[in-house]
């Protein structure tokens, strides 16, 4: 199980994330994360569309696709551009000019056979993603997992509450770095980097450990 640290915004949380695997957001990028790269254990490369969207723009496939080609072969997978907006013919075009797809809850049921098909051109990867409220998503995801063959590398977008319930290879912690600046808020006396590397140590922790408690657990953790 891998969690993948969500895009660092600054170079303090870039530096944290030393030897963390991270996802790398295009939607987020800039030019000085460059040099922090080599530094991280592992890359998963991801438009960042939802925090494109959310700040009002729009990201452009050809472009994405441009892009994230530098990271091929140096990144473990790279995820295709879903359409945020919920339009899934949108997304499978937009799967077939680069990226593994990503199944959500608000797709078809049927175009889960086809999301496969592109997987396996894809390196073998699958991603699932809830539109809306993640909690009580069991049903879906015990449905999609039934038919998504075992070979394929499944990633769980932001469902980091279910990565021991269900056979995902990698999730992503959308929220570590947030995390940090609730710590310093009952924790003054430390620097916001202090709290970012108390963070981290979790991170490492339940990763090394996932053991009967991280299971028990895993449905009360608020990050």
């Amino acid at each position: 199980m891998i969690v993948y640290l969500a895009s660092p915004g600054n170079q303090v949380q870039a530096h944290c994330a030393s030897g963390m695997d991270v996802l790398v957001s295009y939607g987020t990028f800039s030019d000085w994360l460059y040099q922090y790269t080599p530094t991280f254990k592992s890359l998963l490369i991801d438009s960042g569309a939802y925090s494109a969207y959310n700040s009002g723009k729009t990201i452009s496939v050809e472009a994405y696709a441009d892009w994230s080609s530098q990271w091929e072969g140096r990144a473990a997978a790279i995820a295709g551009l879903d359409d945020i907006k919920g339009d899934w013919k949108t997304s499978l075009k937009n799967y077939e000019l680069c990226g593994f797809p990503t199944y959500h809850n608000s797709d078809p049921p049927e175009l889960l056979d086809d999301l496969i098909e592109i997987a396996k051109r894809r390196g073998n990867w699958l991603g699932i993603g809830i539109d809306g409220k993640r909690e009580g998503m069991d049903g879906f995801l015990r449905g999609a997992m039934e038919k998504i063959p075992p070979e394929i590398h499944v990633h769980g977008w932001a469902l980091r509450r279910y990565r021991w319930t269900y056979r995902f290879g990698s999730v992503d912690s959308t929220n570590w770095w947030r995390d940090g600046m609730q710590l310093r808020l009952k924790l003054p006396w430390l620097s916001y980097a202090e709290c970012l590397e108390i963070i981290i140590k979790r991170e490492r922790r339940e990763i090394i450990t996932p053991n009967k408690r991280n299971k028990e657990t895993q449905g009360k953790l608020s990050f």
